[in-house]
């Protein structure tokens, strides 16, 4: 009899079926990180999403033998302490192939065809007293012809470089910042910044990857170039982010994703003034959340379960 314990059933929109063998399920709508040692004492199975399982935790868990993770990033496990008890970690993969992609073009075609800056021309009833049928108060870019850049070549990149494609668009996919050798397909990471006129991430949230995107890499983007995250918060330092918008060494960015979520009410990047900009747009997480992307997820959290109670875990982290 497996004991599974769901610790953030609320963070999923989705029918989550029961696993196929003898089990008992508690499920939480959310935990809190205070919460966890409590609400897993006992379980051999944990189901989580964002609330942390550090070290300190997993050491006051003996009977935890599996740690399956709703979501694609595992950065808020501690891996190496999981390694050391044998405890196997997967996660979730390949379900937002889809909907992550969509997200990441809807904020590039916003942004290049300044969408939010027209709407505030209608707002302000500059096309009621115009002179002629259209308006030209606002610069519009196309995206066929336009360089982007990957930064991530796993299958969200790969599924946004199909759509660049069929925009039309040449794709450049990074190599790793500061790597000695560039493989082929691969262009160098700071010919990207220097040639992209959009840049993607999609990249994990590791120790190499922290603040990716920094003060030197803003600076040696094109001035007309944009910037979409919908990776990790932590992967563009979100002051320079601020400093370069305002300053205008970019000429916008698309972000779905912070460094604390959900954000205090005084996080910068949620400064009026910041978000009333017309060339920043800001989601609160949402990129993969389409229902039909959640419940693949869904079905693939059980599967993964199944298949470590039958002895062949999948999608292994750990």
């Amino acid at each position: 009899m497996q004991r599974i314990v769901y610790l953030e059933r609320d963070a999923l929109v989705a029918d989550v079926r029961r696993p196929d063998f003898a089990h008992t399920w508690t499920e939480y709508a959310r935990t809190a990180a205070g919460e966890v040692v409590e609400r897993l004492a006992g379980a051999n199975i944990a189901i989580i999403n964002k609330c942390p399982l550090p070290a300190s935790a997993v050491d006051l868990l003996p009977e935890l033998k599996m740690v399956a993770v709703a979501a694609t990033g595992t950065n808020i496990v501690d891996l190496d302490a999981c390694r050391a008890r044998g405890i196997v970690v997967s996660n979730i993969r390949g379900y937002a192939e889809q909907t992550v992609p969509e997200h990441v073009f809807a904020l590039l075609l916003a942004l290049s065809r300044n969408l939010i800056a027209w709407r505030a021309s209608l707002q302000a009833g500059r096309w009621q007293q115009s002179e002629q049928f259209c308006l030209f108060d606002h610069p519009i870019r196309d995206l066929h012809g336009a360089t982007l850049g990957l930064i991530g070549a796993g299958s969200l990149g790969s599924g946004v470089a199909r759509l660049a494609e069929a925009f039309g668009m040449r794709v450049l996919r990074a190599e790793h910042k500061g790597a000695a050798v560039v493989r082929p397909g691969y262009t160098a990471f700071a010919t990207v910044l220097r040639e992209a006129d959009a840049i993607s991430l999609h990249c994990p949230l590791n120790d190499e990857t922290r603040h990716l995107i920094a003060v030197d890499e803003l600076q040696a983007m094109k001035s007309s170039a944009l910037l979409i995250n919908t990776g990790r918060g932590g992967l563009v330092d979100e002051a320079a982010l601020i400093r370069a918008l305002r300053e205008g060494w970019i000429a916008g960015a698309g972000f779905d994703v912070l460094t604390a979520e959900p954000p205090p009410a005084d996080h910068p990047m949620l400064a009026p003034e910041l978000l009333a900009l017309p060339n920043f747009l800001l989601t609160p997480h949402v990129a993969w959340a389409s229902r039909p992307a959640m419940q693949a997820l869904a079905d693939q959290l059980i599967d993964n379960i199944e298949a470590f109670v039958a002895g062949k875990p999948r999608n292994r982290v750990v």
